[in-house]
């Protein structure tokens, strides 16, 4: 099923996701019969129904789309003995269907809707986003009140589903930190429920009759245990009036829900947990328990999170990675209905100091009153809390999966009375929360130790989410932008493209769409070219480097500093590059827009590559390179691209091996680095994208004034790829202690993206492996079969300038238990045989055309993502009439045409399969049972 939601402690960030606005409520409008109006705060209006149903609308015209979130209030927490794991598992089992709706997943695909579910310790939601369609809205309505009450439930579903569930468990296992986070949570906890993993108890999930399941599903799948989120371009009365005739017809259950009524004592000493497994990631984790979202501590304690934990200027960071104690380290709060834990992280190399980072990271958080948390330090979390809120309360979409903690916590007015909140906490608030929590006798890192005056952390009641809000009214909303139509056609028309001949090879070109948006955000993406495969011979990791290391220092400003700019400028910053291009991506605010390309056009032509973060970054890198030595993926990965390699040695492209990049990056000086800016950089020639609201004419001048003078040393010329004929090959590598498998498989072809047969192809690719839930080999691998949690495939086809490059390629990734990957190449084989041989429907094809094309008037409705494709339009020399025309012909695609196509292009013979596991594990398991794949 879709993947769980992470815990907070796998975030390991500080993630706030409001804005700010103003101190004024919003009065809904008169609600439909059958439904009670309740508070507004900035545009979002909640409606309740006499079933208990809670309706949250979010309308903004200016959002050419809709996203839909159904929040249960049910989790890990509400699994009692013999049930966990029973949430995520029921989470799994509404995408099998109900009598009305047999097919789920392919509705959704056939729909082009983007929907997914999650799986939490206390909620469980399902989402869905697609462009603004009454039908589409009604339909997926219809479909929610119609599983809330009615999916099968059924014990052939949950057979087959078993297996799934058991290779995500085995999935996760893989994970150092996941196994280490789930040891020391467990541990944390005596009594409470939030002890429990979410994947929960193989035993559990593996034996749980379906009676239990069904009787689970009846308990908290009801209209009073659930908040619906209608966001982005609905109309408020009607989408009411569409919610009534579905969900009023769902009753409200005459036995109320069990109420839970443990609490966590206090914990009486340090405790330790210790895991022992394959690998090669030391890791070291210290929780302590907090108080509950609602209590006040809450927002000083959110304030501490980024002050240890923000990269680069945490004290943790500065403490540990900067010191070469820890190659990376993360910290994580959480807020949940019940007290929760605050987290801290920290990733050592190979060879650290173990017992000398151990000493330091628990000084860093328990001993804070030796250096207590200033003024300054507490206000520049508050600018990062701050430019978080703006930045996520233009999405619309994201604010309605962002209530779903608040709502869980109590309130979904939480949300703002959090942001506000942070607006008032003081340093003396963080010492006294710093002080007051963050104290051995409530540590779990790994250690018992006896004391004879043993100190209890007393967590305080916290108090109800009604008392909190009293009085409560929120601030203005956010101003909106205009209503912009995102077809090829309009896109066009509102562009305007512009060439700054800067006497280097193509110039400076520039696409500049001005437009109204939401909060005055505007969209900036760059790419500039440079260097040619002569020229960067034995210069590919410096050149990697230096790209990675720009954002880390240039002239008269530090890496901490440039982040402290850019968040000044509530600009989300990229900048970087790679072997032959310089790339510049921004999100910024109107107001903010001139500075912040300043500031990146700085970054980018003065970079200085301190000698402490070159260190700290070849630690991060050596660190992560050892770390992947044991997994299936990377060594699966590994020898294909081996196998698969066209160039020779010593060309910039050529496949290095792990350990060949552990030597290159171990042998790299800073010099290499800073040698390779200084020769190769440029920016006179490339592309240029700029979307949003701005003065196209200030910004031409600008852009023009920043990057057109800054010619590169050696010219550009790209690097020509083609098809090469690869043999195929089987290969199969042993990982010990690593119960999730690998298999990789690709074959290459000859193809262009103006290829007559690309969009047959894609249309193909699509039927195939297109999605785990509805696909071919979702159908016959996930679906029937129960063998893998994720499986699909890809279609890649190249691109050039000249159109003559025409290296592409056909590939299938799958995971699952090590002794079920033979029936996975088994089955992958037989369904591309028999896509070959049978060819593609009728029914399929119409289906794949429909979610393909709504996929991509999707994608036209994310500024970034137009924003990307003027920066290739203008590379290739193309309009957006390329797009029209691909969708043109998608339309005009027939089953004759595509198994044509298919029959031309598809070898499966010649797909080269790479599985990796733990088969001598495995010998002693029985693989799942196949069923008999059918027609």
């Amino acid at each position: 099923m879709p993947p769980r939601r992470p815990v907070a402690i796998a975030a390991l960030a500080f993630a706030l996701s409001l804005a700010l606005g103003g101190a004024h409520a919003q009065a809904p409008q008169p609600p439909p019969a059958g439904f009670q109006a309740g508070p507004c705060v900035e545009g979002i209006c909640e409606y309740r129904m006499s079933n208990g149903l809670r309706v949250l609308l979010f309308p903004d015209a200016t959002q050419p789309t809709v996203t839909l979130n159904l929040i249960y209030a049910v989790g890990s927490l509400q699994e009692n003995y013999g049930e966990t794991g029973m949430a995520h598992l029921l989470e799994h089992m509404l995408f099998k269907g109900t009598p009305s709706h047999r097919d789920i997943p392919g509705e959704m695909k056939k729909r082009g809707i983007g929907f997914n579910a999650q799986t939490s310790l206390d909620r469980t939601n399902y989402f869905a986003s697609f462009p603004a369609n009454d039908a589409t809205l009604d339909w997926l309505l219809g479909l929610e009140a119609d599983r809330m009450v009615h999916s099968d439930i059924a014990r052939k579903d949950l057979d087959s589903e078993m297996t799934v569930v058991r290779n995500e468990m085995e999935n996760g296992e893989n994970s150092e930190v996941s196994a280490l986070s789930e040891r020391v949570r467990s541990t944390a906890y005596l009594w409470h429920h939030y002890g429990n993993s979410t994947i929960g108890a193989r035993s559990d999930v593996e034996h749980v009759p379906i009676e239990r399941l069904q009787a689970y599903y009846r308990a908290w799948y009801r209209p009073d245990n659930a908040t619906l989120v209608l966001t982005g371009r609905i109309d408020p009365a009607k989408t009411l009036g569409t919610v009534a005739r579905y969900f009023g017809a769902v009753p409200k259950p005459a036995e109320p829900m069990r109420a839970f009524y443990t609490r966590e004592p206090a914990q009486d000493g340090e405790r330790e947990v210790t895991v022992r497994r394959v690998g090669d990631l030391r890791l070291l984790m210290a929780a302590y328990h907090i108080p509950a979202a609602t209590h006040a501590d809450a927002a000083p304690l959110g304030i501490l999170d980024d002050i240890l934990g923000h990269t680069p200027g945490g004290r943790l960071y500065k403490a540990l990675v900067e010191t070469g104690l820890a190659a990376s380290i993360g910290v994580g709060g959480e807020q949940m209905p019940d007290p929760g834990l605050l987290t801290a992280l920290a990733a050592l190399p190979k060879d650290g100091d173990v017992a000398k980072a151990e000493q330091v990271l628990i000084e860093q958080l328990e001993q804070i009153q030796k250096k207590p948390i200033s003024a300054e330090e507490v206000e520049a979390a508050k600018q990062r809390a701050r430019n978080s809120f703006e930045r996520a309360y233009t999405n619309v979409g994201a604010v309605a999966m962002a209530l779903s903690d608040p709502v869980v916590a109590g309130d979904w007015r939480l949300y703002f009375q959090y942001r506000d909140a942070l607006e008032k906490v003081t340093a003396d608030d963080v010492n006294r929360v710093a002080r007051a929590y963050l104290q051995s006798s409530n540590r779990t890192f790994g250690r018992f130790v006896p004391t004879q005056a043993p100190q209890r952390v007393t967590i305080p009641e916290a108090p109800t989410a009604a008392s909190v809000l009293q009085g409560y009214t929120g601030k203005l909303a956010l101003e909106a932008g205009e209503h912009f139509d995102p077809t090829p056609a309009n896109i066009e028309a509102r562009t305007q493209t512009i060439t700054l001949d800067t006497g280097v090879g193509q110039g400076l070109k520039l696409a500049l769409l001005p437009k109204k948006t939401r909060g005055g955000t505007v969209i900036v993406s760059a790419n500039f070219h440079f260097a040619d495969t002569d020229s960067l011979r034995g210069r590919d990791t410096a050149g990697n480097v230096a790209g990675a290391l720009m954002m880390r220092g240039s002239q008269e400003l530090s890496r901490e500093q440039i982040d402290a700019r850019f968040e000044a400028l509530k600009t989300t910053a990229r900048i970087g590059g790679g072997l032959q291009s310089a790339r510049i991506g921004l999100t910024t605010r109107r107001e903010q827009l001139s500075d912040a390309l300043a500031l990146a056009a700085k970054v980018l032509r003065t970079p200085t590559y301190p000698d402490k973060e070159f260190e700290q970054y070849r630690l991060q890198a050596i660190t992560g390179l050892e770390a992947s030595r044991q997994e299936p993926g990377q060594i699966a990965s590994q020898a294909l691209a081996q196998h698969f390699d066209p160039w020779p040695a010593g060309h910039p492209l050529h496949f290095k091996s792990l350990d060949e990049s552990l030597a290159a990056i171990k042998a790299l000086k800073v010099e290499d680095v800073r040698a390779f800016h200084r020769e190769f950089y440029g920016s006179a020639e490339g592309e240029i994208s700029v979307i949003g609201d701005f003065d196209p004419a200030a910004v031409k001048q600008q852009l023009q004034a920043l990057f057109a003078d800054w010619k590169p040393r050696h010219a550009y010329a790209p690097i020509p790829t083609h098809y090469i004929d690869v043999a195929a090959e089987q290969r199969r590598f042993e990982t010990p202690d690593k119960p999730n498998g690998v298999l990789l498989a690709n074959v290459n072809l000859s193809l262009k993206d103006i290829d007559p047969d690309y969009p047959a192809l894609v249309a193909a690719n699509y039927i195939l492996g297109g999605g785990t839930l509805k696909s071919r080999l979702g159908d016959r691998i996930r679906q029937k079969e129960g063998l893998s949690y994720g499986v699909g495939s890809d279609l890649d086809a190249d691109a050039s300038r000249d159109g003559r490059d025409d290296a592409g390629s056909w590939s299938v990734q799958a995971i699952a238990a090590p002794e079920n990957l033979e029936q996975v190449e088994r089955a992958m084989r037989e369904e591309l045989a028999r896509l070959v041989k049978d060819g593609v429907g009728a029914e399929e094809l119409k289906d794949a055309v429909s979610g393909l094309l709504t996929q991509r008037e999707q994608a036209r409705a994310s500024d970034p993502a137009v924003a990307g494709g003027w920066v290739s339009n203008l590379f290739y020399g193309r309009t957006m009439q390329f797009a029209a025309d691909l969708d043109a012909k998608f339309k005009a695609l027939t089953v004759e045409s595509v198994n044509a196509a298919i029959r031309r292009h598809l070898k499966p013979e010649q797909f080269s399969v790479y599985a990796a596991g733990d088969f001598a594990a495995a010998k002693n398991k029985a693989p799942v049972k196949a069923k008999a794949a059918g027609p």
